[in-house]
């Protein structure tokens, strides 16, 4: 099982291992992100997001069926090992990513069994202990708090996959194009970003009208538009960056 961005080490939950386990939730977790310049960010969150984080895509490797994958990031910082929404224990952005919201939980696929999906968490996380905090389970069951974890997590995935195939028929479409941000900061410090994509206005434009009606109907319209209003959030990224 590998370790996502954010997280030490993922654990499988379990009812005897963790019966006394309890979660410390007033420590605060946004410094496990301090060094992330992007997270993943599902499609239902771009209407949040696309207000204060440039929303990009960029390439994930290859899906069963062989085609090439992409995925959406809320971008967070201009340089590798940034993050300009942290300032220590505080997120001083508006909206939080649910990839952050949902630390330190997650859902992931156990070795040998890729079909099932498990309850994990970040067995590094200091915030656990078996003191004080949130109990994850009462007499061999989980608790209310774990439960209501789970709902998030399996939400957050139900998303993902969503997203997943929104991104699919962008791929198919064509519709995205290798982009790079350049900007001179006020100091004379120059700023290069590439390694994103972003839709291709010209393809983007030229689309027949059924391919246009098939957006529509899929709900990418709106995405796509709320796309391209986030990145003039990149100028914004730049002036918190000299700031």
């Amino acid at each position: 099982m590998s370790n996502p961005p954010m997280y030490g080490e993922l654990a499988p939950l379990d009812r005897e291992a963790h019966k006394n386990l309890k979660l410390d939730t007033a420590k605060a977790v946004v410094g496990q992100v301090a060094d992330q310049n992007s997270v993943f960010l599902a499609a239902v969150e771009f209407a949040d997001a696309c207000r204060e984080y440039p929303v990009v895509f960029v390439r994930a490797g290859e899906g069963a069926d062989g085609k090439p994958q992409v995925a959406p990031l809320a971008v967070l910082g201009l340089k590798p090992g940034s993050n300009l929404f942290v300032d220590g224990d505080k997120w001083t952005g508006n909206y939080v990513p649910a990839y952050v919201r949902r630390y330190p939980f997650a859902m992931a696929r156990l070795d040998g069994n890729a079909n099932t999906l498990a309850v994990c968490i970040d067995s590094k996380w200091a915030g656990f202990n078996e003191a004080t905090g949130e109990a994850l389970f009462k007499d061999g069951e989980p608790t209310e708090f774990l439960q209501n974890a789970r709902a998030f997590l399996e939400n957050y995935e139900q998303e993902a996959e969503r997203t997943r195939l929104i991104c699919n028929l962008l791929v198919e479409l064509d519709l995205l194009l290798d982009m790079r941000f350049e900007a001179t900061l006020p100091g004379g410090e120059k700023i290069d970003v590439e390694g994103f994509l972003a839709v291709d206005e010209k393809k983007y434009s030229e689309l027949a009208d059924d391919k246009v009606l098939q957006l529509h109907r899929n709900g990418l319209i709106a995405l796509i538009e709320m796309h391209r209003l986030s990145m003039t959030n990149m100028n914004r990224l730049a002036a918190r960056y000299a700031a």
